[in-house]
């Protein structure tokens, strides 16, 4: 990865490759008109910085020929424009895979051809040919499997590889390899583009002539979509469209761009007319998941000797590495929120579900029917109560077993009080009230702390001897009451390490929100507001939690209206951390590509998009502003906190994004540097 001058603006360098699907209006039986149409498509996808363009299943022909491919004069006219395709193609800084029938040795096969360079570069035969229903392609074509050489003479050049097991490596891109499969391949038990996932293809390209049926649609996209999640992979399928003979069939020109089950891209289908659709392949990610993924490895090590059989061909072709090139893909700017709005409300309810359902257990092992919780009137308090509210009404308990605590210190606000108060009243737990603040003038008599002599010095001491009042407190009352503390601090804090170790806010019996970063639980909490799902009441109060800025409210300050503190003044802003967390955590990324990602989402984006989150959330940030957080986060993250991390309670994982307990997800030295990280975050530009 490049992080110098332009370089960090192009895609290019973070490890993205732009892959296209051509879909060409053909003619049946007419390969000069549709070579000119295959030779307009891949000028459009070069000029769009496309790497590799896949065209659909014998499109220089097209596939409906039936007996014509008997013809002579039909088969030469295709070498003829393939030929023409592959001397274009040095012109052009990109791959080409074109579908076309080619005859060897009294045989013919139903081919993709892959062109660069001014050459071919590799033919891929089709290995399985349909032969039922509408399809009678054994009356035409041999199995790849049939040919017994390896190698054939096509336009002029000797020496072409053929055969199914062939990668395409480019240089310039490295993680960029690419295998060719043809149509009935994907939809057999075990695809050939399984084993080339295997052998280390990438990209699977699938070059297809599908024709439409009801419903057929979906079923290629589920094929599609399983192939690239299993393979770990990105899937390229281009399918025939306008053009193709209707004697019998329609066809829809269905292409579509996967990446491990993720759809990036899909055509319009039955447009009257050629198209181009394009998309960023994360190779970077499809590597790392891969890597971490070790089964996929314990697949390699099941099939090394039919993995053997795969060649290797060197695709020579330059990546611009000098011109901003802007990333073709949305990149959320809140990663661990449920993006699709459909069924958000589902993502909503199941994250609760998770949350209850580990504090039901845990209750149910220890034999207790009451919990304590401390409540403070903010975010992550608040979450924690309802998570134990709908704990109790699953062990079908009264809301009165939950113990609930506020307890009032010298920074905090009467905002945050009345806001506790009112939440605990609502929701009909025992509400209970301690003034902590007695009780931290005599620890600091004890520890001979400055402001026991009347003097206002905030410091560390003065902070942690509040924190380690709440959390001792709550524990004896726990003793006390027989009932576990429930923790509230959550994933952000943990990952900042913006919690007070040992007996502080770091510690409890068990923690509901320890994998639930401050970006979800403040959507959470919204979702149960918006959702009216405890009532109009609680609604307004919830509402006001989330206007409430995120501080730990140990500083005296303003009472009547925000706390004093600013927590993201000091961690920076959650919305920006979490994004940080999530791509460092669940990829693994080099903080120049996170910045990059960063700085694509957050950049001149539209107050019109996310229209669900409020205005106040709806931010910009410039890549400064992105340097300089990300810094404060890997210094934080991978030098700092960890100890605090290697001991945290138990709780249960919610999402894919990963927790950072250290007997699930997450096992890192308490000692180590950041240095490495620190030094990626120097190399990303500063505007």
């Amino acid at each position: 990865m490049s992080g110098n001058g332009n370089n960090f603006l192009n895609c290019y360098s973070h490890g993205f490759a732009r892959a296209a699907v051509a879909i060409p209006e053909v003619r049946v039986a007419d390969p000069e008109f549709n070579t000119a149409q295959t030779l307009a498509l891949m000028q459009q996808a070069a000029d769009g910085g496309a790497l590799l363009v896949a065209f659909p299943e014998l499109g220089l022909s097209a596939y409906t020929c039936d007996d014509l491919f008997h013809q002579q004069a039909l088969l030469e006219s295709c070498v003829a424009g393939l030929g023409e395709i592959a001397a274009v193609s040095g012109q052009l800084p990109l791959a080409a895979v074109v579908g076309v029938p080619l005859r060897f040795n009294g045989l013919l096969f139903n081919c993709a051809a892959v062109v660069a360079q001014g050459r071919i570069l590799g033919i891929v035969p089709k290995s399985f040919q349909p032969n039922y229903r509408e399809y009678y392609e054994q009356r035409y074509f041999a199995s790849g499997y049939a040919a017994y050489w390896n190698e054939v003479e096509l336009c002029g050049q000797t020496r072409i590889p053929f055969g199914s097991q062939l990668l395409f490596r480019t240089p310039a891109q490295p993680w960029l390899v690419f295998h060719v499969e043809i149509c009935e391949d994907l939809w057999v038990p075990i695809p050939p583009s399984s084993y080339a996932a295997l052998a280390g293809a990438t990209v699977l390209v699938n070059l297809s002539a599908s024709n439409a049926t009801v419903a057929k649609a979906e079923y290629r996209r589920e094929l599609v979509d399983n192939q690239s999640a299993r393979c770990m992979a990105a899937y390229i399928y281009s399918a025939s469209g306008y053009g193709e003979s209707t004697t019998d069939l329609a066809w829809d020109g269905h292409g579509m761009i996967y990446e491990n089950g993720v759809q990036l891209a899909e055509a319009e289908r039955f447009r009257y007319g050629s198209q181009l659709i394009t998309a960023d392949i994360d190779l970077e990610r499809l590597i790392h998941d891969r890597t971490q993924q070790n089964s996929f490895a314990q697949s390699v090590q099941h099939h090394t000797q039919l993995l053997a059989g795969f060649r290797s061909i060197e695709v020579s072709l330059p990546v611009p590495p000098g011109q901003r090139l802007d990333l073709q893909r949305r990149i959320e700017r809140f990663p661990y929120i449920p993006a699709d709005l459909a069924h958000r409300g589902e993502r909503c309810r199941e994250i609760y579900e998770i949350q209850v359902q580990g504090l039901v257990k845990r209750l149910r092992a220890m034999h207790s029917d009451k919990v304590v919780i401390g409540v403070s009137g903010g975010l992550d308090s608040t979450q924690g109560l309802l998570v134990c509210c709908r704990a109790m009404d699953v062990m079908r308990l009264p809301r009165a077993n939950i113990l609930a605590y506020t307890l009032p210190g010298f920074g905090t606000s009467e905002r945050t009080l009345q806001q506790a108060r009112v939440l605990m009243q609502a929701v009909g737990v025992s509400a209970h009230e301690i003034d902590i603040r007695d009780a931290c003038m005599q620890m600091f008599r004890n520890i001979g702390h400055p402001y026991a002599s009347g003097q206002p010095v905030y410091d560390t001491s003065f902070e942690n001897v509040q924190a380690g009042e709440r959390t001792s407190l709550l524990f004896r009352l726990a003793n006390q009451l027989h009932a576990p503390v429930v923790g509230t601090s959550d994933l952000s804090e943990l990952a900042l390490g913006w919690c007070t170790y040992g007996v502080g806010d770091q510690m409890a019996h068990y923690h509901v929100n320890a994998s639930v970063p401050k970006t979800l639980i403040q959507h959470l909490i919204r979702w149960v507001a918006e959702s009216n799902l405890l009532g109009g009441e609680l609604a307004s109060l919830l509402q006001d939690v989330l206007a409430t800025r995120i501080s730990p409210e140990l500083i005296p300050g303003e009472q009547n209206h925000q706390p004093v503190q600013r927590t993201e003044g000091v961690t920076g802003p959650y919305e920006l951390q979490d994004f940080n967390l999530y791509y460092l955590l669940r990829f693994g990324y080099a903080p120049e590509k996170v910045a990059y990602l960063a700085w694509a989402a957050w950049r001149d984006r539209t107050s019109g998009e996310w229209p669900d989150i409020p205005q106040n959330l709806r931010h910009q940030y410039t890549l400064a502003e992105i340097k300089h957080w990300l810094k404060v986060f890997v210094r934080r993250f991978f030098e700092q906190t960890q100890y605090k991390r290697s001991c945290i309670a138990n709780a249960p994982k919610v999402g894919s994004g990963g927790s950072l307990s250290p007997r699930g997800d997450y096992r890192a030295p308490s000692d180590s540097q950041a240095a490495a990280w620190l030094a990626s975050v120097e190399r990303i530009p500063a505007d």
